[in-house]
C-alpha cells in the first residue's frame, strides 16, 4: 500500500531528480548501493554505499556546484568518463535547480561541439580525459564556465577545491519545466537534444513499477545501462524508493560479469540488449551465475527469442521471466510482455507487447491510405504524458512527428487480432523486398549460435546484406549459413566481420546506416 501512495504522489508532483536521493534515504537510509567501479568525483567513498551516504554526497556536490557559480535554470553538460558519478553529479545539479544535460562519454568531439553549441552557452562539467578529447573544439567560446570534477586545469573551475562549501536549500522547478535533457542514439546522424520534465519522468516510472511491485522481498537488482541515459534515472528512482540494494555495473566483460553475478546474486537484471547478448554464453558457466535472476528487463530493443530463452532457462527460480518493454528516448516505455521459461525460446520476435495499464497508448496509422496490417505495415505512434516535451533547438523537427496527442516513433508495424504490437523495421532501414529485416535477424540467429550478431542492411543496389559476427571471430561453415537462410532467398552473400567494428551508438544499437555507408565506402553524413 506505501508503494501504491508512493506513486501516487510522485504522478501527481512529479520526478524532481534533485530530491530523490534525500527521499530515499528517508525511507530506508541503509539501503546498499554496490559499484564494481571508484567513483570519480568522489574516490575515496570506496565502492559500497548506503543511500544515506549518497544522499550525503549529493547535498555537499551541490554546495559545490553553487559554491562554483551555478544558478538555477542554468544548462550543466555533464560529458565525463563513464561512471555511476555522472548520476550523482546530475542529481547534485538538479538539486541547485540547474537542467543537467546528459552527453555520452562514447560521442566524438565534433558531436560534442555540436551540440554545445546548440545549447546556448551551458557549463560543462568533465574530467581531464574528457576535457583533453575536446582539444580541438573551442570549449571556451562555447559553454558559459567549465567545471572539472577533480585536478586544476587554465580556466576550470575545480570541484575538488571547493569541498566544504556550505548547503543549498533544493530548488524545484515547475512540473512542466526542463528538468533533464538526455539525447537520441544518433542512429541517422547528429543526436537529437530530448527534453523532460518532472511530469513526464515520473509517468514513465509506471511500467517498471508495475513490475517491481511483483518482487515480494527485497533483493538486489543489477543495472548495467548507460549512465547518461534517461532510462537510469528512472530505474534508479524506482530501485531506491523500493527500498532494493543495488548492484551498478560499468563492467561487461562476460568473466567478470559471471563474478559479480555470483558474488552478489541478484534477483532482478535490467541491462543494455547487447550486453545481454554479449552474456548469452554464461547460460552454460557450470557456476549458473543467472540462478539467482526472477525477473530479466530489458528496455531499449526488442530482443531476440535466443537470448531470452537462453538467458531464462539459465535460471533457477521458479516462475522466472524476461520482462521486455518496446519505446524510446522521445516516449519513454511504451508497450511490454513478458516471457516465461517454457515459451521465451519460442517466441515471436516482433512482438513486443501491449499497452500497459495507467501507461501509454499505442496506435499503428496508415502509410498509403489502405489499412494497417501485416502485409501492409503502418507507422507506429504513441500517446500520453510521458512524451518528451520537445527537441532542444530543433523544435519544427519535433513538430514534425507530433500529431496532436500522438508521437510518431519511426517504426512500421501491426496489431494482430489480440491486440499485440508487431514492431517490423525502422521506416529508415526497410529494404525492398524483405518484410523485416529484424525477423530475418530473429530466426537466423535462433538456428546458429555460433553467431554473436547478425545485422542486415541494404547493399549498394539496395539488396538486404547480411553482416555477420561470431564468438571469437571463427569462420562461419558455408553450409550452416545456406541452411539457416533456406527461407530467405533474396538475401546476398553474408559478410563476416569482428563484432568490434560494428559501429554503435552509446546504448550500444548498431548504426545500421552508418554500418550501410561503409559498405558502400561511403563517407559519414550528419544531420
Amino acid at each position: 500500500m506505501k508503494h501504491l501512495l508512493l506513486h501516487s504522489s510522485i504522478r501527481r508532483r512529479g520526478l524532481h531528480l534533485g530530491l530523490v536521493p534525500e527521499v530515499a534515504a528517508a525511507r530506508n537510509g541503509a539501503t546498499l548501493l554496490t559499484l564494481d567501479h571508484d567513483l570519480g568525483v568522489l574516490p575515496e567513498a570506496g565502492r559500497r554505499l548506503s543511500v544515506a551516504e549518497i544522499a550525503y554526497h549529493v547535498d555537499d556536490l551541490a554546495g559545490r556546484l553553487a559554491a562554483a557559480g551555478v544558478a538555477p535554470g542554468e544548462r550543466v553538460v555533464i560529458y565525463k568518463t563513464a561512471n555511476f558519478d555522472v548520476w550523482v553529479l546530475a542529481t547534485a545539479a538538479s538539486r541547485v535547480g540547474a537542467v543537467p544535460v546528459m552527453l555520452s562519454p562514447a560521442l566524438d568531439a565534433a558531436t560534442v561541439g555540436a551540440l554545445l553549441d546548440r545549447l546556448d552557452k551551458p557549463w560543462l562539467l568533465t574530467d581531464g580525459p574528457k576535457l583533453d578529447s575536446l582539444a580541438g573544439v573551442p570549449v571556451a567560446d562555447l559553454t558559459r564556465r567549465v567545471a572539472i570534477i577533480a585536478g586544476e586545469r587554465p580556466d576550470a573551475v575545480s570541484l575538488g577545491a571547493l569541498a566544504g562549501s556550505p548547503p543549498v536549500r533544493p530548488v524545484v522547478v515547475a512540473l512542466d519545466e526542463a528538468a533533464l535533457i538526455t539525447h537520441t542514439s544518433g542512429t541517422t546522424g547528429l543526436p537529437k537534444l530530448v527534453v523532460h520534465t518532472p511530469r513526464t519522468m515520473a509517468a514513465r516510472l509506471t511500467p517498471q513499477w508495475v513490475l517491481l511491485s511483483l518482487m515480494r522481498r527485497r533483493e538486489t537488482v543489477a543495472i548495467h545501462i548507460s549512465f547518461v541515459h534517461s532510462r537510469m534515472f528512472a530505474a534508479m528512482a524506482l530501485a531506491l524508493m523500493f527500498e532494493m540494494p543495488v548492484l551498478l555495473m560499468n563492467e561487461s566483460e562476460p568473466g567478470r560479469v559471471a563474478e559479480l553475478f555470483l558474488k552478489h546474486r541478484p534477483g532482478l537484471i535490467e541491462a543494455l540488449p547487447n550486453s545481454l547478448m554479449e552474456w548469452e554464453g554464461l547460460a552454460d558457466d557450470p557456476r549458473k551465475p543467472f540462478a539467482s535472476v526472477k525477473y530479466f528487463s530489458s528496455t531499449f530493443d526488442a530482443m531476440h527469442p535466443r537470448t531470452m530463452g537462453r538467458l531464462v532457462g539459465s535460471s533457477e527460480r521458479r516462475g522466472a521471466m524476461f520482462f521486455q518493454i518496446y519505446g524510446q528516448s522521445e516516449v519513454g516505455p511504451a508497450v511490454g510482455r513478458a516471457y516465461l521459461r517454457r515459451s521465451a525460446h519460442k517466441a515471436d520476435g516482433r512482438c513486443v507487447g501491449w499497452a500497459m495499464p495507467g501507461s501509454a497508448r499505442v496506435r499503428v496509422v496508415s502509410r498509403d491510405g489502405r489499412p494497417p496490417s501485416e502485409a501492409n505495415p503502418g507507422f507506429i505512434e504513441v500517446g500520453w504524458v510521458g512524451l518528451a516535451k520537445t527537441y532542444l533547438g530543433e523544435q519544427e523537427r519535433y513538430d514534425a512527428n507530433r500529431r496532436g496527442d500522438w508521437w510518431r516513433t519511426g517504426d512500421v508495424g501491426y496489431r494482430t487480432r489480440f491486440g499485440c504490437l508487431h514492431m517490423l523495421d525502422r521506416e529508415v532501414d526497410m529494404i525492398p523486398g524483405v518484410r523485416s529485416s529484424l525477423e530475418i535477424e530473429d530466426v537466423v540467429l535462433g538456428k546458429l549460435r555460433e553467431l554473436s550478431e547478425l545485422v542486415v542492411v541494404p547493399g549498394p543496389n539496395a539488396e538486404p546484406v547480411p553482416v555477420v559476427c561470431t564468438h571469437d571471430d571463427q569462420p562461419l561453415a558455408p553450409d550452416r549459413w545456406r541452411s539457416a537462410v533456406a527461407d530467405f532467398p533474396q538475401l546476398a552473400d553474408p559478410i563476416h566481420i569482428p563484432q568490434a567494428e560494428l559501429p554503435r551508438t552509446a546504448t550500444l544499437k548498431v548504426q545500421r546506416i552508418e554500418l550501410s555507408r561503409r559498405l558502400h565506402g561511403q563517407p559519414e553524413k550528419r544531420a
